[in-house]
C-alpha cells in the first residue's frame, strides 16, 4: 500500500489542536511538508516544533481567521505562490448549539462563512497548483450530521449538509485532474468540541456532564469516545495514493454510532 506523501505540501486548517493537530501529525508522519493554519501564532509555532521531519521536509505555520475570507485568501495565495500545495485539510470549529427555528440570520451568515466560503476560498488559492501537478486531495471535516442531524445543532446542522453537497459537486468537477475530495465525518471525539456539547446538554436538561456523557455513549457501540488520532488518521490515509480512487465519499469515523448504511 503506498502511503507515501514525500514531496507533497499539505495545509491543513484548524490545527492548533483537536483533529485537526492530530491531522498534521499524521501528515508530516507519511512524509509530507505541512502549514498549519488557525488564528493562534504562538500556539501554531509550538505543533510545528513537535512535527515528525526527515531532511529535506520543511513544516511552516500561517495565523489566520477563516471569517476573514479576503484577508484568508491573501496569505494562502502568497504561500501557495512560494510552497505550492497539492493537499488541503478543511477544517474549523462548530457553530454554537441550539435549535434551528431559533437562530438569529447572522448565527446562519457566521457559520456559512467561517465554513462553506473560507472552504471555497481554500480551495480557489490551492488549486492551481493542485491542477499544475495533475494531483490532489481536499478533505473536509465536517460530523455525521450529514447523514442524521444532531439534536440542538440545528446551525451545525444545516451547514454541514451545505458543504458535504459542495464537496460532492467539486469531486465530480475535479476529478479528471487527478483531484480527489472527500469529507471525513468524526462522531463523539475527544476535542474542545465535544466539551461544547457535552456543557450545552447538561445545561439544555439540567443533568450532570458526566451523566450526559454516559447517555450519548448508550448511543456508540464501541462504547467510547474517540481520541482525535483516529479521525486524524483517516484524514491522512484519504490524502495518500493508496486511496486515489476515492472521492466524492463521505466517511464516518463514528465508533458504529449512526443506525443509517
Amino acid at each position: 500500500m503506498n502511503l507515501d506523501l514525500s514531496g507533497k505540501h499539505a495545509l491543513v486548517c484548524g490545527a492548533s489542536e483537536g483533529i485537526g493537530r492530530a491531522a498534521a501529525l499524521e501528515l508530516a508522519g507519511l512524509g509530507a511538508a505541512v502549514t498549519v493554519l488557525a488564528r493562534r501564532e504562538d500556539v501554531l509555532r509550538d505543533i510545528v516544533a513537535t512535527l515528525p521531519r526527515a531532511p529535506g521536509q520543511a513544516h511552516g505555520c500561517l495565523a489566520a481567521d477563516v471569517a476573514d475570507t479576503e484577508a484568508l485568501r491573501g496569505v494562502v495565495e502568497a504561500l501557495a505562490a512560494r510552497a505550492p500545495a497539492q493537499i488541503l485539510v478543511n477544517n474549523t470549529g462548530g457553530p454554537p448549539g441550539g435549535t434551528a427555528h431559533a437562530a438569529s440570520i447572522d448565527a446562519y451568515l457566521d457559520a456559512f462563512r467561517r465554513h462553506l466560503l473560507a472552504n471555497q476560498t481554500l480551495v480557489q488559492a490551492l488549486l492551481p497548483g493542485m491542477r499544475a501537478a495533475r494531483w490532489g486531495r481536499i478533505v473536509n471535516v465536517i460530523s455525521t450530521s450529514v447523514y442524521e442531524p444532531i439534536p440542538n445543532l440545528g446551525v451545525s446542522n444545516t451547514i454541514r449538509g451545505a458543504v458535504a453537497s459542495w464537496a460532492k459537486t467539486l469531486s465530480r468537477e475535479l476529478g479528471p485532474e487527478g483531484i480527489t475530495v472527500n469529507n471525513v465525518l468524526p462522531g463523539y471525539t475527544r476535542t474542545r468540541r465535544l466539551e461544547q456539547i457535552l456543557a450545552d446538554r447538561s445545561a439544555a436538561t439540567g443533568k450532570p456532564q458526566d451523566e450526559v456523557a454516559r447517555a450519548m455513549l448508550a448511543a456508540v457501540p464501541a462504547g467510547r469516545f474517540a481520541e482525535a488520532e483516529e479521525p486524524g488518521g483517516v484524514i491522512a490515509f484519504l490524502c495518500t495514493p493508496a486511496a486515489g480512487y476515492v472521492s466524492g465519499q463521505s466517511i464516518a469515523v463514528d465508533g458504529g454510532r449512526m443506525q443509517s448504511i
